[in-house]
């Protein structure tokens, strides 16, 4: 279970509003001056990110908590997000450029067109995966435990 520290900022349900404060390692690495990440953090800041979770038990506005995620199931979700679009961008560019050859073409045109139609497809097939696990209780993460103060 990966977990993350946040504060209820609405209830609607089974669900609350939480805010979260992006964390950075920053700091206690030995290259933090050199390090690219440092300088985008500065540049960029501490920004607060705001989700909906599911919550097991009443909580109220302005409570501290923990909420987690399980692991596997982030993992899916970063392989659809990441993985699928670019798998099928590669998937259409070599059926672009098979193509291209089957028909004795020149140029690129053809693997360009089949891999901006990859990328369209794996976009379109991210959009239904993310719909049907929008409410799927197994992505959802979850309030863990209060946090004392």
């Amino acid at each position: 279970m990966i977990e993350e520290s946040a504060q209820v900022i609405s209830t609607e349900g089974d669900f609350v509003w939480v805010e979260t404060q992006r964390k950075s390692t920053c700091g206690g690495c030995a290259a933090n001056q050199a390090c690219g990440t440092s300088v985008l953090e500065k540049v960029l800041g501490r920004r607060r990110t705001r989700m909906r979770v599911l919550s097991r038990e009443a909580v109220r506005v302005g409570e501290r908590v923990v909420i987690g995620i399980e692991e596997s199931a982030l993992i899916r979700g970063s392989l659809a997000v990441y993985a699928a679009p670019l798998a099928a961008l590669l998937a259409g560019a070599v059926v672009g450029d098979l193509l291209s050859r089957h028909w004795l073409l020149t140029g690129e045109t053809l693997t360009l067109v089949g891999g901006i139609g990859g990328l369209l497809a794996g976009l379109w097939w991210l959009k239904g995966f993310t719909r049907r696990i929008r409410n799927d209780r197994r992505y959802q993460p979850v309030i863990l435990r209060r946090l004392p103060g």
